[in-house]
């Protein structure tokens, strides 16, 4: 996943598997997967929330003081992406 010239890594299938599974079955009603890329440790990590707007907050706002970006999200059950 994320190939190409406009991501800064890839990120193994599996990897990405593991992470909706995980917030399916998290005990706290999530209902997305945001892809998180980190510039500082130049690696990719999960965030997830119960609510569409934290998305576009995200996205609004781009990176944070932490360095972070959004590169994707997804529907943790319909597996589709959103952003």
């Amino acid at each position: 996943m994320f190939d190409g010239p406009d991501y800064p890594k890839s990120l193994h299938e599996d990897v990405f598997e593991e992470w909706l599974e995980k917030g399916r079955e998290s005990k706290i009603p999530f209902a997305y997967l945001l892809i998180i890329w980190d510039e500082i440790d130049s690696k990719y990590s999960p965030y997830y929330t119960e609510q569409k707007s934290e998305i576009y907050k995200y996205a609004r706002y781009g990176q944070d003081p932490d360095h972070q970006l959004l590169v994707a999200a997804y529907d943790l059950y319909s597996e589709s992406r959103v952003l």
